[in-house]
């Protein structure tokens, strides 16, 4: 491995538990219980960002359907709870492996299309999802899943009184997603992805299985997403069709990588932490007579990175290259 490779990587795994401390010491100085909710969204976003980024910023695959593995990760959680007194922490696991399956389902018909088609596929297959749950009763169709409250604990995920016990489980989550990524940006599996992204010809000309390349990063992409799936239905305690598997969820998961760079390390971070507050403050001070203001802030914003640094928010502290006098 090059030195100045593996000096980067430990310096950027420094950097994250240096991160990781400083979010958990917020929350001493933040006892506004609004600003704590935007921290918990921000950080949840911050997990189904990165997450997306495994399959469609490594990997090339772009997928406008994550919202699918999402809800899954949130009914599997919340029917398992309410319907047989499953605790979460199993429903999370059930949930995870659930949406890997079902990802790697979908991707052996679905991997075989390529750019547009295979985007318009996930927007269908997720959108046809959300039609089949508005009318299953067994999951409260349109009316959805009301999670019983119980006493403030760990055991169940449920706290009432307090939702720092959600802002650590949500840094948790977020950590463990960055670093998922950061241990396979080096792997085998990674170095595949990336030969996918930019030429699945030549790599697979060069023994890369590319099939089985993009089953990996869907598996493991929806895995995570689905935990944060469930995360979100102990978080906010009722679930229904529109709430954990609308469009808008997909569309979250993607911008923040978009706007702070699109298969990078700090990407997804980095455009989560504007956007999400973004988002939550437009809706507040806003309100009804906004609406829709906050995708016209989020086009405006990508439209200027784009055109001052393509590669996204992650440019921005890139060393800029001289250019060698002719």
């Amino acid at each position: 491995m090059d030195k100045a490779f593996a000096a980067r990587r430990r310096r950027d795994l420094m950097v994250a538990a240096g991160l990781v401390i400083i979010a958990a010491l917020l929350p001493l100085f933040v006892r506004n219980v609004y600003i704590q909710n935007i921290m918990v969204l921000t950080l949840m976003y911050t997990a189904l960002s990165q997450s997306w980024n495994i399959l469609s910023g490594y990997c090339g695959q772009i997928s406008l359907g994550h919202s699918l593995y999402f809800g899954l990760g949130a009914y599997t959680t919340a029917l398992l709870f309410t319907k047989l007194g499953v605790l979460p922490w199993f429903g999370m696991l059930g949930g995870g492996i659930v949406s890997a399956l079902i990802a790697m389902a979908l991707g052996y018909p679905c991997f075989r299309l390529r750019g547009h088609y295979f985007v318009i596929a996930t927007i269908v297959i997720a959108e046809t999802t959300l039609l089949l749950f508005q009318n299953w009763e067994f999951a409260g169709a349109a009316l959805g899943i009301d999670i019983p409250i119980r006493r403030d604990s760990w055991l169940t995920f449920q706290f009432a009184r307090s939702k720092l016990p959600y802002f650590y489980f949500a840094l948790a989550l977020a950590a463990v997603a960055w670093f998922v990524t950061w241990w396979l940006e080096d792997s085998r599996w990674g170095y595949w992805w990336r030969a996918v992204k930019d030429n699945p010809d030549a790599a697979e000309s060069l023994g890369v299985v590319v099939f089985n390349s993009k089953m990996g990063a869907a598996a493991v992409s929806a895995f995570l997403v689905a935990v944060g799936g469930s995360f979100y239905a102990q978080f906010v305690s009722y679930i229904d069709p529109d709430s954990v598997m609308g469009f808008q969820f997909s569309l979250l998961m993607a911008l923040p990588a978009v706007l702070g760079g699109i298969g990078t390390l700090w990407g997804p971070m980095l455009g989560a932490v504007i956007l999400i507050p973004l988002t939550e403050l437009t809706r507040s001070y806003v309100g009804g007579s906004g609406r829709g203001v906050d995708l016209i802030v989020y086009g405006t914003l990508i439209v200027l990175i784009s055109l001052v640094r393509p590669q996204g928010l992650v440019g921005l502290f890139a060393p800029r290259r001289k250019v060698a006098a002719p």
